[in-house]
């Protein structure tokens, strides 16, 4: 049986990821997680990253992922590791950006994504991202919103953060084909 080639002609399983990295680590929820390991292997990103990766062996997970955790990348940082990595990502040269409503954010319709290496960081169920990890972020986004709830389910959020991202990312390089 052959294997499912990309646009290009590479093979999915080997096909060049986006520079997108998303960080789930303080979200607790499996069907949470297990929508976001869906939606990152959809739109082909770099890695997910789980406080545990032993929640993709959950049959709950599975059911909601569809296989998505057998194509996607995880990658275990525990809670407690989380702020090591967040600046280990930075020395790599990653811009690190939270899906957050802060009094400094800015709305996801004016953000512009970083061309390089990016990294998403989507806060817990409920509390968001810990204050003590807002000063280690390039930028917060969040999502503009007009109704009368003023949050979105976390995999929502972060599937959305995901799309845009690759819908930027798209759009340039449409861009740059047509300069050529």
């Amino acid at each position: 049986k052959p294997v499912p080639a990309d646009e290009e002609g590479a093979p999915s399983a080997v096909r060049r990821r986006l520079p997108l990295v998303v960080i789930a680590s303080l979200i607790d929820k499996t069907p949470n997680l297990a929508g976001l390991c869906r939606t990152c292997e959809v739109f082909n990103c770099e890695a997910l990253c789980l406080a545990s990766a032993k929640i993709t062996k959950d049959q709950t997970f599975q059911s909601i992922s569809v296989t998505a955790e057998k194509w996607m990348p995880v990658h275990e940082v525990p809670r407690a590791a989380l702020r090591e990595y967040l600046l280990e990502l930075r020395r790599r040269g990653y811009a690190v950006i939270g899906i957050e409503q802060t009094h400094n954010s800015i709305s996801m319709e004016e953000w512009t994504f970083p061309d390089g290496p990016t990294a998403i960081l989507l806060g817990a169920e409920k509390e968001g991202i810990d204050a003590d990890l807002i000063p280690l972020l390039d930028a917060c986004v969040e999502i503009p919103q007009a109704g009368q709830i003023r949050s979105l389910n976390v995999h929502v959020s972060g599937s959305l953060a995901v799309w845009e991202y690759t819908r930027q990312h798209l759009a340039a390089k449409a861009l740059k084909s047509l300069a050529q």
